[in-house]
């Protein structure tokens, strides 16, 4: 029989909606359109996006800095070794640093070693709790330069009377001692500075105890270059009296009291500069009945021997002490 021209054009459609046949073997899937056919693959699958430069760049820094334990793994360590490994280095890290602190404390603090000598000199050396400075008045100045006084003091010079009145208190000398080495009759490094800066050549000291053993005085004289180094001794112990001050002269009999209460002051006289140090011996603060103004002016009749150099310098001047 044969098929006319429209029943070959309906087969032709029919044949197109039917699926291909399966493969050989293979089993076969749901028709084209059923909701359980699984979608059809792309064509091209989609390109894969590049990883950022910078987090590669920040893997390759964390395994030179040993953050990264992929590379120990390379080396063929087991997972425990690189734990210990890892662990080791931070330790290690901070062990470095302490120590890095603990250097720089330790230079910070040698840089106020001084400070810290003054302060433990300051607990153990007597100074006084009150002190006031005065320059030099004009009568001294012929011996303004210690060139126009070359001669140097002794003992006898200062210290030729062995008792001292004013009013009524009387002092009776306990002890003396002069020598060359300014520094080694002082405490505190700044004061020991500023000596040398003045060119102190001679310190003379000596020790009073009252006759009724009520009082205790100190009289210290320097012997400096001139006028200005003395000057500026006498006005900057205002201050500096409290980190240095002139060792208490050793004496069997006169002796200041540790942490008693004891008061000052400081005269330049030309190129001379004299501290007058006075205080109870049992020190108390002074009451009533004491009179620390006699008492400072019957230890500085010491200074006479300066006003003798005054005359010997400049015999018009004779200035009366």
């Amino acid at each position: 029989m044969t098929a006319t021209p429209a029943r070959r054009r309906r087969r032709a459609a029919g044949s197109q909606d039917r699926p291909a046949p399966a493969a050989a073997g293979a089993r076969p899937g749901p028709p084209p359109g059923d909701p359980r056919r699984p979608a059809d693959p792309p064509e091209h699958p989609p390109a894969r996006e590049p990883r950022p430069a910078r987090s590669r760049k920040r893997r390759a820094s964390a395994r030179a800095e040993g953050r990264d334990p992929s590379w120990l793994e390379e080396k063929g360590l087991s997972r425990r070794q690189r734990l210990l490994v890892v662990v080791g280095g931070t330790v290690t890290g901070v062990v470095a640093a302490v120590v890095a602190f603990v250097m720089f404390v330790t230079s910070i603090g040698d840089d106020y070693t001084p400070a810290r000598e003054t302060a433990a000199a300051i607990g153990t050396q007597p100074r006084p709790d009150t002190y006031k400075g005065w320059p030099s008045p004009k009568l001294f100045a012929p011996i303004a330069q210690r060139t126009a006084d070359p001669k140097p003091l002794t003992v006898k010079d200062v210290f030729g009377e062995k008792t001292l009145k004013e009013g009524r208190i009387t002092l009776k000398l306990a002890g003396t001692e002069a020598g060359a080495d300014c520094a080694a009759a002082v405490w505190g490094r700044e004061l020991a500075a500023q000596l040398a800066a003045g060119g102190c050549s001679q310190v003379v000291r000596g020790v009073y105890l009252s006759a009724d053993g009520r009082y205790v005085a100190q009289y210290t004289l320097f012997n400096l270059r001139d006028t200005a180094s003395a000057d500026a001794l006498a006005t900057s112990l205002t201050t500096l009296h409290r980190g240095g001050w002139p060792l208490a002269l050793e004496s069997g009999t006169a002796a200041f009291p540790a942490g008693g209460h004891t008061e000052a002051s400081g005269h330049a006289m030309g190129h001379y500069a004299g501290l007058v140090w006075i205080g109870r011996t049992d020190g108390a603060e002074p009451d009533a009945k004491d009179d620390f103004v006699s008492l400072a002016l019957a230890v500085r009749n010491a200074e006479k021997a300066v006003f003798r150099r005054v005359v010997a310098a400049s015999p018009s001047a004779a200035p009366t002490p």
